[in-house]
């Protein structure tokens, strides 16, 4: 099972500190070579937002003030099971401290659906 683990913006933050990159850095590779971790990385705060209406594609660039929350890094995981990914959650936002974060299941195509 893949799953998307999102960190969300919670505020003004500082750079991380050398003792978090090194706990992160570990945790990282620990997860990279159990095969786990698929990809990993940070999003930039402004983007694009596309929307398409009644056949009309629109472009409006960011950043957006008005988003409450807004995804500011990613990791890809393979599990087992959804208690596993949010385990592996856990463990991140012991390392990092305050803040929030999404998990969703990744489904490829052929993939059942939940409640299908």
């Amino acid at each position: 099972m893949r799953f998307l683990m999102m960190t969300t913006d919670t505020g003004e933050q500082g750079p991380p500190d050398e003792k978090l990159q090194m706990e992160m850095g570990q945790f990282i590779e620990e997860m990279s070579k159990a095969g786990v971790l698929l990809a990993t990385g940070g999003l930039e705060p402004g983007g694009a937002r596309i929307n398409s209406s009644g056949g009309k594609v629109t472009v409006t660039d960011g950043p957006f003030t008005e988003a409450k929350e807004a995804v500011v890094g990613f990791a890809l995981i393979e599990t087992r099971s959804r208690e596993e990914a949010i385990e592996l959650s856990k463990r991140f936002w012991q390392i990092v401290g305050d803040g929030a974060g999404v998990i969703k299941q990744v489904f490829s195509p052929g993939d059942p659906m939940p409640g299908a």
